[in-house]
């Protein structure tokens, strides 16, 4: 069924078309106004979400074919964005992998809950700032299905690390590229990242980040977790705060 005119019109100018490559294209939806309430921190951010489209189709042919793209069924990512995100001179973004167990469930098994919460405090206490939450990222990029299994081994005394090998993987391949290329969309100036890892900060900037730097976010530190987190720094090259 065809989308009426009507329904287009209400939503065309909320939708931007950054171009990414030459046959594929990104479309950005938002900003969407988005109250959020966790325990006693509460806030009001901007909402986006993306999706990789071709880069021939128009925001009417897109519209068109949502009801047929079985979009539920694949995962798009999000941005939350807080204050002058595209004016102030100083932001802070973090770049958050989803972590289904630790975000969802409050796992313990990692620290990934923590520092997607805590991420959105430092940002309204900053003023100004952007969490990228990256949904194709289970896992250092492995998915969900295969991050259960990498648990399995790991119960049996492997690390992330070994158990993303032993299961055929690489340690992390995870990509920035659609992340920076929204981001680039949103604001032009530098940011600064939120993270504990150097590493992400320069592979970012080899996508074309303009970063003046990065800061640690580093805690939730509990017994389940200590060794998944000791892996971090000892493997993947993390600093302690």
């Amino acid at each position: 069924m065809t989308i009426t005119t009507k329904v287009v019109d209400i939503v065309k100018d909320k939708m931007t078309i950054v171009k990414q490559t030459e046959t594929e294209n990104i479309c950005l939806v938002g900003p969407v106004k988005l109250p959020i309430k966790q325990g006693d921190f509460s806030a009001t951010f901007q909402w986006y979400n993306w999706l990789k489209v071709g880069s021939d189709l128009t925001k009417e042919e897109i519209m068109d074919g949502l009801a047929t793209a079985n979009l539920a069924f694949s995962q798009q990512s999000s941005v939350l964005v807080y204050g002058d995100f595209a004016n102030e001179e100083d932001a802070l973004i973090r770049m958050h992998s989803i972590c289904h167990t630790g975000d969802i469930f409050g796992s313990q098994r990692c620290d990934c809950g923590y520092q997607l919460h805590e991420s959105m405090k430092m940002i309204v206490e900053h003023g100004c700032g952007a969490i990228f939450y990256l949904a194709d990222h289970e896992g250092r990029g492995i998915g969900l299905f295969s991050k259960s299994l990498a648990y399995l081994l790991q119960e049996e005394g492997l690390d992330t690390v070994e158990a993303n090998l032993a299961l055929g993987f690489q340690d992390d391949t995870r990509s920035y590229e659609d992340a920076v290329t929204v981001l680039t969309a949103l604001r032009a100036k530098p940011v600064t990242l939120i993270t504990n890892n150097p590493k992400k900060l320069t592979a970012l900037q080899l996508h074309g980040l303009a970063a003046d730097g990065h800061i640690p976010l580093w805690g939730g530190i509990t017994e389940t977790n200590r060794f998944y987190l000791d892996t971090k720094v000892e493997k993947s090259g993390h600093i302690r705060k």
